[in-house]
This record gives structure tokens, sequence and C-alpha cells, in this order.
């Protein structure tokens, strides 16, 4: 694989951390609808908008249906998965807690991406990691834990790994097309419709809620599956986690824009450690191009 493609992969997968940063400012909209509904309203979107755009490029979708069991339990796996425990951490533990734990997964992509054939985890990737790792829990942290929040605490780690190991094993199916990703949107959507009618009372969206959820649909929850999907099978991993941890950085600034969450120093600080840690770590962005010279 060429660098620049390789450099076009890891891009891709930087566009879906950047998504990801709208996902608090459009869930501060849609208050009150229950996760799992949103969970199978957005899911939904994302992957119907992806089924029409493979239909217009004529992709063999029924092709795609026949993959190995192995992709679709990797892919609707760590989909689901991670959202599943993300929501019973925040139901168990406190919001800021369950967030802090659950976002090392960024810290955990660097680390295991290193067991790859052919990858190589070096020292700035794991000192950016630790940056990042600082910047969020100077961002989210508050404090002592509480063991009577332990089985949230434990679903916020689940959460972590589930989509740490989703982001580094997806790798091993490179020759995967990224379209498959459409296709699991939709089973995740069903996933969690049931699990929406199962365990909670449907709440039915306002006009104005319905447009959040359908941007979530077809941004957030929707193209940055598909690039994030590209980024992890062909780009650089240990940049893609050290760069995941500017998400909730990026997410608060724009709560602060909107006026949602009030100014604190630790913002800025955060800022700099996250910004400094990618720094870091894209220095093999530079190394490796020097090499090729």
């Amino acid at each position: 694989m060429s660098f620049p493609d390789h450099r076009r992969a890891t891009l891709a997968g930087c566009l879906a951390i950047l998504l990801w940063a709208a996902l608090a400012p459009l869930t501060a909209s849609v208050k009150g609808i229950p996760p799992f509904e949103m969970l199978a309203l957005t899911f939904a979107i994302g992957g119907l908008a992806g089924t029409v755009w493979l239909a217009r490029r004529r992709a063999a979708v029924w092709a795609m249906l026949r993959q190995p069991p192995a992709v679709w339990a990797l892919g609707v796996g760590g989909l689901f998965g991670y959202h599943f425990f993300y929501f019973v951490a925040l139901a168990r533990a406190p919001a800021a807690d369950a967030s802090l734990i659950a976002y090392l997964w960024p810290l955990l992509i660097v680390l295991f991406s290193g067991l790859l054939p052919g990858e190589r985890l070096r020292p700035q990737h794991i000192a950016g990691a630790c940056c990042g790792l600082a910047g969020v829990w100077l961002l989210v942290g508050t404090g002592a834990f509480d063991t009577a929040y332990l089985p949230g605490y434990l679903a916020a780690g689940a959460c972590a790994l589930t989509w740490s190991g989703y982001s580094v094993l997806n790798r091993r199916f490179g020759a995967v097309p990224t379209d498959i990703v459409a296709l699991q949107c939709l089973a995740v959507a069903l996933l969690g419709a049931g699990c929406h009618l199962i365990a909670e009372v449907t709440v039915w969206p306002s006009p104005t809620q319905w447009g959040a959820i359908t941007l979530l649909g077809l941004g957030p929850v929707g193209l940055a599956f598909f690039v994030w999907d590209y980024g992890t099978k062909r780009g650089d991993l240990q940049l893609l986690g050290v760069a995941s941890y500017a998400a909730p950085v990026l997410s608060t600034l724009l709560l602060l824009g909107l006026g949602l969450t009030p100014a604190r120093w630790q913002i800025a600080a955060a800022c700099t450690l996250i910004v400094g840690g990618a720094m870091l770590a894209a220095l093999r962005f530079r190394n490796d191009k020097r090499t090729k010279l």
C-alpha cells in the first residue's frame, strides 16, 4: 500500500472523529427520547441512507449479505455492543465517570494495534496516548470513584474494550468492502428496536427532534461509521487512536459555542494536552515520509 493511500485512509478516519464531536450538541436536542429508541431511529436512518447510496452505485447488496459470519459478528457486535454497554453505564454510574472510563478506547486502540501483523508500537504513540488520556481526565474526571457504581464502571470498561477491539480487529477484514457498514447499521437498528420494545416506552419525537435525529443518523451515526471502517482497515491505527481524544474536546467546544456548558480552565488545559499528544503521535508520518524519499 502506498503512503498516499495510507494517509488518505487515516484522514478519512479523522473525519469520523470530527463527526462524533457533534454527538453531544445534537443529542442535547433530543432529550427525553429513550436511548434504545434513539439507537434504532438513528441507525435506521444511517443504514437506509447507505443502502440507497449502494443502490445508486448498483453495488451487489445480496453479495454483501453472503459475507462470512465473522464479518457480521464483528461489525454488528462492535456497533451495537458499544452503544449497549454505554447506555448501561450511563444508567448505573455518574455520566462523567462513565464517560471517562469509556474513553479509554483511544488508548486501547493505540496499545492493541501494536499487536497486529506489520504494525509496530512506537514510544511517541504511547506518550501521545497518555497525554490524550490526561486531557480527557481533566475534561470529564470528577474525582474518586464510588464502589456503589461498580456495575456501571464495569459496563463502561466493556464499552471501551468493545470499541477498541472492533476498531483493531477490523484491520483483519481489510478485503471486505466498506459498503457492508450500511447493512450492519440496519442490523443494529433492528437490535435497538428489539431492546426498545422490551425495556422502554415509546416517545414520539417533535418536529425539531426529528430534525436532530435525522442529522445524527446521516452524520455521527451514519457517515462516521463508514469513514471509520475505511480508516481502521487501511489507515494508521495508532494515530487514529490518539486523534480520537479530540472528540470530547471538540464536542465540549461546540457546547461552549452554543452556550450549553460553562467555560472552564480545564477545557483549555485539555485542548493543549490532547492536541500536543496528537502532534507527538503524528511524528510517524514525518519519519515515514523521510524514509521514502
